[in-house]
């Protein structure tokens, strides 16, 4: 019997790596097109021009009239700053538990960038 394991993230060339699931939803939201896969969803609403990235049902980000808005959703999770960190103009990191947006301490309420 031959097991085969297939990385669930590919790396970047400045050696970052990215889970697939967050390349593809951020494409989706990029795009404007529906998404859903596991614990993450993009919504489109063509109508309104407004769409939404969602990480277990919680709202994290949202696109209206071309403003891009974040949250962490109430959640500093490791996935939550990933799914983030796919967005254009979004750097977030941590250092000693406190967050970090484009260098600047964030507590993780909505902010448009």
């Amino acid at each position: 019997m031959v097991l085969s394991f297939v990385k669930p993230y590919t790396y970047a060339a400045n050696g970052d790596s990215m889970r697939q699931i967050t390349r593809d939803a951020i494409r989706a939201f990029r795009n404007a097109t529906n998404f859903k896969r596991g614990n993450t969803q993009v919504i489109i609403y063509p109508d309104e021009d407004y769409r939404e990235l969602r990480l277990h049902g919680n709202l994290i980000a949202y696109m209206e009239n071309g403003g891009l808005h974040i949250s962490n959703g109430g959640w500093s999770s490791v996935t939550t700053k990933e799914r983030l960190n796919g967005l254009p103009n979004v750097s977030i990191y941590q250092r000693n538990f406190e967050w970090f947006l484009n260098g600047e301490a964030w507590g993780g309420s909505w902010i448009k960038v």
